[in-house]
């Protein structure tokens, strides 16, 4: 009897996912909406007698129901990169020209139409769901499998394995017309209507109460696949059978032969994307073929076999009221301009950056001016123009500011900056707290229970007046001032305390050295492996590392010359921050290959081409995407590029395989 009842339940299982298919993914319902509800009641019923048989992918899980409390964060197994962007058919015929420097071959691309959402990276293992996670940085993101679950046109379970492990990506969106009427209900119940489509489903995967999130109409477009052993060649392959898998696909994606098809490709979209059921902001392109997306392969940011196309950025008039000047944790002027609130690209803009002097002047920008004001690919909108028809007859130039708005100090500007600086570093208050905002952001110390808010609190109160004098704080002191309350001082606390663990490349990075980014910082920190070798680094050592230039070189010694930053180096000492890299960080680095570039090509046995990158870097080596004179190495695996071979014979670079490698290392 029970194998019976089990059998109808794993038979009412697939059959309610083929019907969620038919309906969410292709469009084509089958049965009634009173048909499916009457057999998912069956289904829950027939669960709940039988407990023993809970499956957390059955389609009656996706009322959702779980809460969550703090998002786990978790490392991408492969990095989310972002795409470059490009404005003009010039711009693609360049990137085309760059790609044949390294395809010998014929190149096919392919068109999809980008997608404004929230990007996504879901992982399946034999068949099911496990993870989904969010895009944070592009290397970690935060874990949000139980509001995912509740997104009807995802699949908990596919219908057909092209390997056992994968990883699919793409883009929660909130459809035209579920936004619509979303804000039509806020508006009856007397709420604030959402600003936009994309921002509210960013915010949906982030609600603590699954069930709410059930109740959005958040839809999920996928565009890539990622797997060390997909059984295709092409990317269009890959979505073709995740299509067939259950994952909605969308129907605009195209082959294109040449540039000049992907421009037919673009040309029709512009005009046909208002059309669409959903919001779009442009094309991408990528080649096809995946073994030349390896040869092209990624820059420190971006995928080269990759690039996007935004359609040319809506724009609307409005009125300069006035312009203020922000002031940044490095001390650079910032003109904003704030505006006669104006519906733009589904949001209400207030305020548009004017980046700096030059830019007033380049469009003699005034207030009382009506301008042209656009978001092009950029999130904080800019002015991009002046209708001078309009333009008040007492109408006065701007006079930039000459002092800081903050600390009343002078600015400077020198040569070759665009923007004005503030110099008094250590006196001007939004340089102070902005460096503390730096320090205790997660991708620097990453300090939970605190804000940007908490840092001016604490600031205001003069609890703090540096990074380090955070661990001199007790809950004691923080309880008492606004908003706060003991919980929420016990969480800073620990959270100060917690930070003391984080790695010695993170603290670096979190000391704010201009110039000197989370790249840079990991660079410095390997090369250098503490705190008191780097403070000792001359100008000439420091230009000698791998991609340290003059000017962050510069920055360095700076940095380290003022006693003020001595001091809180030697604190951070006292206080057991990490300020040299960890024997487990080191375990496996060596210097075996100092000196040495490498470029890594095909598929391999013992290592995937991340595994092995990374067992290159920790060995000293040099990582290169593509082949010159200066490269030492190929190390080879199967399906190389045959490009890729022609210009090692022709330069005479050695080919090696990975055991060869191997033998090096030993």
């Amino acid at each position: 009897m029970l194998e019976t009842i089990e059998q109808k339940i794993r038979a009412l299982r697939a059959e309610l996912r083929q019907h969620n298919y038919n309906y969410y993914v292709l469009d084509q319902a089958t049965i009634s909406d009173y048909e499916f509800d009457l057999k998912l009641k069956t289904l829950e019923k027939l669960e709940t007698e039988n407990p023993q048989f809970f499956d957390v992918n059955s389609p009656t899980q996706r009322v959702g129901g779980f809460v969550t409390k703090n998002f786990n964060t978790v490392v991408h197994k492969s990095r989310m990169y972002s795409l470059a962007n490009s404005y003009s058919f010039d711009d693609l015929k360049e990137w085309e020209n760059r790609i044949a420097k390294v395809i010998e071959a014929k190149v096919l691309y392919t068109c999809e139409l980008k997608y404004d959402g929230a990007s996504i990276n879901l992982v399946y293992q034999n068949g099911q769901l496990v993870r989904a996670e969010t895009r944070g940085d592009g290397v970690q993101g935060d874990e949000i499998t139980a509001n995912v679950r509740t997104i009807k046109s995802i699949p908990l379970v596919i219908n057909q394995n092209f390997t056992d492990e994968f990883e699919i990506r793409g883009e929660i969106i909130i459809p035209l017309d579920g936004f619509n009427k979303m804000n039509e209900e806020r508006l009856e119940s007397g709420e604030d209507a959402y600003s936009n489509p994309r921002n509210t489903a960013s915010g949906s995967l982030k609600l603590q109460d699954s069930a709410e999130v059930a109740k959005r109409p958040l839809d999920c477009l996928f565009y890539q696949v990622i797997g060390s052993k997909l059984p295709v060649d092409t990317h269009f392959k890959a979505l073709e059978l995740a299509k067939k898998a259950g994952f909605k696909i969308p129907n605009t994606l195209k082959i294109c032969k040449n540039i000049d098809e992907v421009f037919e490709f673009i040309n029709v979209w512009d005009k046909k994307r208002h059309e669409l059921p959903y919001e779009t902001d442009g094309v991408v392109i990528k080649v096809n073929s995946l073994q030349q997306q390896e040869e092209l392969g990624f820059t420190a940011k971006i995928p080269r076999w990759a690039i996007a196309y935004k359609f040319q950025a809506e724009q609307v008039l409005t009125v300069l009221k006035e312009i203020s000047y922000q002031v940044g944790r490095t001390g650079a002027i910032t003109p904003v301009a704030n505006l006669e609130p104006v519906q733009l690209a589904g949001t209400i803009v207030k305020r548009a950056s004017l980046h700096n002097a030059d830019q007033i002047a380049k469009f003699d920008i005034r207030v009382g001016d009506t301008v042209f004001v656009e978001k092009g690919g950029e999130i904080i909108p800019k002015i991009v123009g002046v209708d001078l028809k309009k333009r008040p007859k007492n109408s006065l130039p701007t006079a930039y500011i000459t002092h800081c708005p903050d600390c009343h100090t002078k600015l400077i500007r020198t040569e070759g900056d665009a923007k004005h600086f503030c110099p008094n570093e250590y006196g001007c208050p939004p340089q102070i707290t902005g460096r503390i905002q730096h320090f205790i952001s997660r991708k620097a110390m990453n300090i939970d229970g605190m804000g940007a808010e908490t840092v001016e609190l604490l600031f205001k109160n003069g609890l703090i007046l540096n990074y380090a004098d955070l661990y001199d704080l007790k809950a004691s002191q923080i309880i008492p001032l606004e908003r706060m309350a003991e919980k929420s001082a016990e969480n800073i606390i620990k959270g100060i305390e917690a930070s003391k663990q984080m790695p010695f490349e993170k603290v670096l990075f979190a000391l704010g050295i201009r110039f000197v980014g989370e790249t840079v910082a990991k660079k410095l920190a390997k090369h250098y492996k503490n705190i008191d070798n780097l403070m000792c680094a001359s100008y000439e050592n420091l230009t000698n590392v791998d991609e340290i230039g003059e000017v962050i070189a510069k920055s360095i010694i700076d940095f380290f010359n003022d006693l003020s930053n001595i001091q809180i180096i030697n604190k951070f000492k006292y206080l057991g921050l990490q300020l040299e890299l960890t024997q487990k960080s080191r375990e496996h680095e060596t210097e075996k290959l100092i000196g040495l570039t490498f470029v890594v090509s095909g598929v391999f046995e013992k290592f995937d081409r991340n595994g092995l990158k990374k067992s290159i870097e920790d060995n000293g080596g040099k990582i290169s995407s593509s082949i010159s004179k200066n490269t030492n190495y190929i190390i080879a695996g199967d399906n190389m590029g045959p490009s890729k071979q022609e210009k090692a014979l022709s330069l005479g670079v050695p080919i090696i395989t990975e055991d060869d490698y191997l033998k090096m290392i030993e």
